[in-house]
C-alpha cells in the first residue's frame, strides 16, 4: 500500500459488542475469511512500519515500477477481502427484507465516511495545511470508491452479467491506457509515470497540488486506475459467492484454488502486452493478484474450515476481527511516534529504534526487528479488544 496512514479516531462511528466466532458460527461466518484478512492486516503493519525507510529488505518494498514484490500483494488482497465480505453483509441485509436501494444507500454512506476520513487523514496532524496542497486521492479514498462501485454492481447488475462487466472494464482500461494518445507524450510513452493516460487525467482533473507528494505529477490511487481496482473487489465477490455455495467445503476450496491459478496464469500472459504494475493497477495486475488472493483464501479455507487446523490462527483472527481498529490506531500511533520528541531532540521512534534495535543489529535487521515488534505490540492490543468482545466497524 502506498499511503501508510490510517484514519483518526473519528473513523469509528460504531463500536459493536459481538461474540467471537465459534464452531457453531461456521455456516454463517467463514473463519478462514477472518484469518486471511488478519494475515493481510499484519502484513500491512509490517511493511508500513520499518525502523528506517533507508534500510529495508527488498521483498518488503514495492516494485519500482513494472513487476511486483510481496509488498505489492497487500493492497489488492485487502480490496479482495472487501469483496468477499460483501456477500455476507449484503445478503444478510437483503434477507431481512431491506430493498436494494436502501442497502446501496447504506453502502454509499459508508463509502462517504471512508472518503472523508481519508481526506482528514491526509492533513493529520497538521490541520492548518494549505487546502491547495491537500492530497485528494489515497488508500482510504480508493477503498471507498471501489466499495461503492462494487456495491452498485453487486446490487443492480444481474449476477450472470457481473463477470462480463468485470472483463469489459479490464479490456477497456487496457485499450484506453495503450491506445489513447496523451498530449505532450509520444506513442511509446503511454505506460510511464508521467506519460500515462491515468497520470494525465489526474493532473488535469485533480491538479498537481492534490496528488501524491512523492510523485507530484501522478498518483498511485488516481481516478482512472480506480476502475480496474473495482474489478479486484468484484473478484472477491465472486470468490465469496462460491464459498457460500451449497457445495462440500473441500470442493469449494479445490475449485477456488484452481480458479486462482487460472487467473494468475492469465495475468502473467497479459503481462507481455500490459505489464503487471501496481501504480497503474494494470489489468494484468488485477488478474494476477486476484488469482493469488484466491489461492491464499482457498488454502486458508482448506486448513481452517475444512481441516479445522486452527492452532496457528489466533493472532490473525484477532487482527481480522478488528481490522479497522488495527489499521487506523496503528497508523495514528506511528505518526505520533514521529511527532513526540524524546531526550536529545530526536523523535520517540528514533529514540526507541536506536536504543532497542540499531545499537546491536545490522541496519536492515534492526529495521525489520522494529517492524516485527510493532506488529507484536498491536497484536497484544487487539488481543485485549478481542477478549473483551469489542469489535469496531465503520
Amino acid at each position: 500500500m502506498t499511503d501508510t496512514a490510517a484514519p483518526s479516531r473519528g473513523a469509528l462511528p460504531a463500536v459493536e459488542i459481538l461474540p467471537p466466532p465459534t464452531t457453531r458460527d461456521r455456516p454463517e461466518r467463514l473463519r478462514s475469511l477472518d484469518v486471511f484478512r488478519g494475515i493481510t492486516i499484519a502484513a500491512m503493519l509490517l511493511v508500513n512500519n520499518p525502523g528506517s525507510w533507508s534500510d529495508i529488505y527488498a521483498p518488503l518494498e514495492h516494485a519500482e515500477w513494472n513487476g511486483w514484490t510481496p509488498t505489492d500483494t497487500i493492497f489488492p488482497f485487502f480490496l479482495f477481502v472487501v469483496g468477499v465480505a460483501m456477500n455476507v453483509s449484503f445478503e444478510a441485509q437483503l434477507a431481512r427484507g431491506q430493498g436494494r436501494g436502501r442497502v446501496f444507500a447504506r453502502a454509499a454512506r459508508r463509502a462517504a465516511i471512508l472518503f472523508l476520513l481519508g481526506l482528514l487523514l491526509a492533513a493529520f496532524p497538521y490541520y492548518n495545511v494549505d487546502p491547495a496542497h491537500l492530497r485528494i486521492p489515497g488508500v482510504l479514498q480508493r477503498i471507498a470508491a471501489c466499495f461503492l462501485g462494487a456495491s452498485a454492481v453487486y446490487l443492480f447488475v444481474p449476477k450472470r452479467a457481473q463477470p462480463w462487466l468485470g472483463g469489459a472494464l479490464l479490456l477497456g482500461y487496457w485499450a484506453a491506457m495503450t491506445r489513447v494518445p496523451v498530449p505532450g507524450h509520444g506513442a511509446g510513452d503511454l505506460l510511464t509515470r508521467d506519460g500515462s493516460l491515468a497520470a494525465y487525467l489526474d493532473r488535469t482533473i485533480i491538479g498537481t497540488g492534490h496528488l501524491w507528494a512523492q510523485a507530484k505529477t501522478w498518483d498511485p490511487e488516481g481516478i482512472l486506475s480506480t476502475v480496474p481496482a473495482i474489478v479486484t473487489v468484484l473478484l472477491g465477490i465472486f470468490a465469496g459467492r462460491w464459498l457460500r455455495a451449497d457445495r462440500p467445503p473441500a470442493e469449494r476450496a479445490v475449485v477456488l484454488f484452481f480458479a486462482g491459478n487460472v487467473l494468475m496464469a492469465a495475468g502473467l500472459a497479459w503481462n507481455a502486452a500490459f505489464p503487471i504494475n501496481k501504480n497503474l493497477w494494470t489489468s494484468s495486475y488485477v488478474l494476477f493478484m486476484g488469482g493469488m488472493a484466491m489461492v491464499g483464501l482457498a488454502m486458508c479455507h482448506w486448513l481452517v474450515d475444512v481441516k479445522s487446523a486452527t492452532g496457528w490462527t489466533r493472532p490473525f483472527t484477532v487482527f481480522g476481527m478488528n481490522a479497522i481498529a488495527a489499521f487506523f490506531l496503528s497508523g495514528v500511533f506511528a505518526r505520533l511516534l514521529i511527532l513526540v520528541k524524546a531526550p536529545g531532540g530526536t523523535t520517540a521512534k528514533g529514540w526507541i529504534y536506536d536504543g532497542a534495535f540499531a545499537s546491536w543489529l545490522t541496519p536492515v535487521n534492526a529495521s525489520l526487528a522494529f517492524a516485527i515488534a510493532f506488529v507484536l505490540l498491536w497484536w497484544g492490543i487487539m488481543e485485549v479488544f478481542y477478549r473483551r468482545k469489542v469489535f469496531i466497524k465503520v
